[in-house]
């Protein structure tokens, strides 16, 4: 899924290779997902992106945004994979959306459980993408301890520091994915009440954040997800799907995996109490 590493990492690695390449191609839908949502009719798509060329790409959020010539935008959000294919390699066999260049290379979008893929002139109608454009990244240097703060004293005393952090948008593209390892080197229960949270965790809270999130960026992305290119990132997840079997990295007692406000989470119960 998009959060925060994987949509600097893309967009980093797309712009590198994509500007200044012309759409001459949209293929449509060979699965229909009834889960992927469009903007418009995507038999429209051609009207719109054939014949742009690629000025730059940007990834904020969990949306990566591909700015083409004459104010045209694709954006893609939370769900939807793209992967670069160079020219002549065969089209997969399945996918919501495929654009191919003048130069013969392509690029496949797919969609897991859910997502997007937007082609639109000027602005996009679309409040997560608004929200997420006009907020401040835990990546940059804006995003300091008074603007955490600021997330803090917005939010109900008896929320829990999962759904503080993780839903609703309030950081947009900081999801349940990478809060699993920010939450484990924080010390914090999924669960726990962020009245019960003072200025010192709160401030350990803030660092892990910030570091464990420009560490997953530099490493090129968590090994749970998948850049440009079809590779899995460098960063290796403390608490993942992948390793929730395994002891704790820190004490070597079990792990607990289990469902909470819409995903599942990992936790050490002797690292991270719940009453603490």
């Amino acid at each position: 899924m998009l959060e925060i590493p994987e949509s600097a990492t893309i967009a980093r690695q797309a712009e590198s290779i994509l500007a200044g390449k012309r759409i001459a191609k949209v293929v449509q839908a060979t699965s229909p997902h009834k889960f992927t949502w469009y903007n418009g009719d995507p038999l429209l798509y051609p009207d719109t992106l054939v014949g742009r060329e690629i000025d730059s790409i940007h990834g904020h959020g969990a949306f990566i945004d591909i700015h083409c010539d004459a104010g045209i935008t694709l954006s893609i959000s939370d769900g939807t994979n793209l992967k670069y294919y160079p020219a002549f390699e065969k089209h997969p066999a399945k996918h919501q959306m495929l654009i191919e260049f003048d130069d013969k290379s392509f690029v496949a979008f797919t969609v897991s459980m859910y997502g997007s893929i937007y082609a639109y002139k000027g602005e996009l109608d679309n409040k997560y993408h608004k929200g997420s454009l006009n907020s401040i990244s835990p990546l940059n240097d804006e995003f300091d301890t008074n603007y955490f703060d600021s997330i803090f004293r917005n939010a109900g005393r008896d929320m829990s520091i999962k759904a503080l952090l993780a839903t609703e948008q309030r950081i947009p593209g900081l999801g349940n994915g990478v809060l699993q390892d920010i939450l484990f080197l924080s010390g914090l229960h999924p669960k726990r009440k962020i009245s019960t949270i003072g200025d010192l965790q709160k401030g350990d809270l803030f660092h892990c954040l910030k570091v464990t999130l420009h560490n997953m960026t530099d490493r090129g992305g968590r090994n749970t997800e998948k850049d440009f290119y079809g590779n899995f990132g460098g960063y290796k997840c403390l608490l993942s799907k992948n390793t929730y079997k395994e002891p704790c990295p820190n004490c070597g007692n079990e792990i607990v995996k289990e469902a909470y406000l819409g995903g599942t989470v990992y936790y050490c119960p002797n690292c991270q109490p719940l009453g603490k």
